[in-house]
C-alpha cells in the first residue's frame, strides 16, 4: 500500500511509540453518533416501474449477495450518484 505524507508520518509517530491517542469527549461522541444516524437514515420513499425481466434479474443478483433487492437498487443509485458507475445511458 502506498502511503502519503501525512499517513507515513503517523505510522512513523506509531512506531515510534510517540503517538498520543484520546478518548473523544461525550460531545464528540454525540456529533459522531448523530452525524452517523443521518448519514444512514433513508427518509424518502420512491415508487419505480421496471420491466419485468429488470425486475427479476435484480431479484436474482440480490439473492445471490444475500441482500433485500431494495438494499441493492439503493446502491446501485448511490453508487452513481458517487460516480462509482459510469453514464452509459444517453
Amino acid at each position: 500500500m502506498k502511503l502519503d505524507k501525512e499517513e507515513k508520518t503517523i505510522l512513523e509517530a506509531y512506531d515510534k511509540g510517540s503517538l498520543k491517542l484520546k478518548s473523544p469527549s461525550k460531545k464528540e461522541l454525540a456529533y459522531i453518533k448523530s452525524s452517523a444516524e443521518k448519514t444512514f437514515k433513508k427518509d424518502k420513499r420512491v415508487t419505480l416501474r421496471l420491466y419485468d425481466h429488470d425486475y427479476r434479474g435484480i431479484q436474482k443478483k440480490a439473492m445471490e449477495m444475500g441482500i433485500p433487492y431494495q438494499t441493492l437498487i439503493s446502491g446501485i443509485i448511490h453508487s452513481y450518484i458517487e460516480g462509482d458507475i459510469i453514464k452509459t445511458i444517453r
